[in-house]
């Protein structure tokens, strides 16, 4: 039996933490909320859904995800499989089911959920992560081969495959780096169209002036550091 967990990182999400929760397919093993550093009742609000939460607070999404992985780590049964999702319940939660099977059936180590266009709801991403998305992935195609359409932060990869990442990065830069370490690394990977809503409140990164350019910044900062590492 394949063990999954889900890590949700969460900064102010209470209005839509037990949405995302609740529509997380039964079969996970955990579902894991790391509240960072919230203001509202998220914490709250995940543990009432039957989330395990943790606190990071040091704010950044980065710093989140590594949390979540620190507490997988020191588990007596680690999973075979780590989910990680957004808790502002933009994806479909439900579509899990999608994102781990071609790594139970085919045994690919990675798997990206993509936001493609025919599946998106009018206005669910904005134009800065539109250009985001294709700069960054035209650039990863151009320095590495790479077949990555998107940055989406639904995806799924293998426990041990995570591991080997040495994933560091504390804020914007977090999705960038594991796609380009899973190719420094060779790992095999494929994506799956997704569907993507508008999010229940207002985004941390894309909604700010702030948010979107430093994670502009970060995503190709990261690029350029590997395409002058190969």
């Amino acid at each position: 039996m394949t063990k999954i967990n889900v890590i949700i990182p969460a900064f102010n999400e209470a209005d839509s933490i037990s949405y995302v929760i609740r529509d997380i397919p039964e079969k996970i093993d955990e579902i894991i909320v790391v509240n960072n550093n919230s203001t509202d009742n998220t914490e709250i609000n995940a543990k009432q859904a039957g989330a395990t939460v943790l606190t990071e607070n040091s704010k950044g999404y980065g710093y989140a995800c590594l949390k979540g992985m620190e507490y997988v780590s020191n588990k007596t049964e680690r999973p075979d499989i780590i989910v990680f999702l957004d808790g502002d319940y933009s994806d479909h939660p439900e579509e899990l089911t999608k994102i781990v099977a071609p790594i139970i059936d085919n045994n690919i180590d990675f798997v990206i959920g993509a936001r493609v266009k025919r599946l998106r709801e009018p206005g669910a991403m904005t134009v800065p992560q539109i250009l985001g998305n294709w700069l960054a992935t035209t650039l990863m195609k151009l320095f590495f081969g790479a077949r990555f359409t998107d940055l989406g932060p639904f995806r799924a990869i293998k426990y041990h495959k995570l591991l080997e990442l040495n994933m560091e990065d504390k804020t914007y830069g977090w999705t960038i780096e594991m796609q380009l370490k899973a190719l420094k690394k060779n790992l095999t990977y494929t994506e799956i169209p997704v569907n993507y809503r508008n999010r229940i409140g207002v985004s941390k990164v894309s909604g700010t002036i702030k948010g979107a350019i430093f994670a502009g910044v970060k995503i190709l900062g990261w690029i350029f550091k590997y395409s002058f590492n190969k």
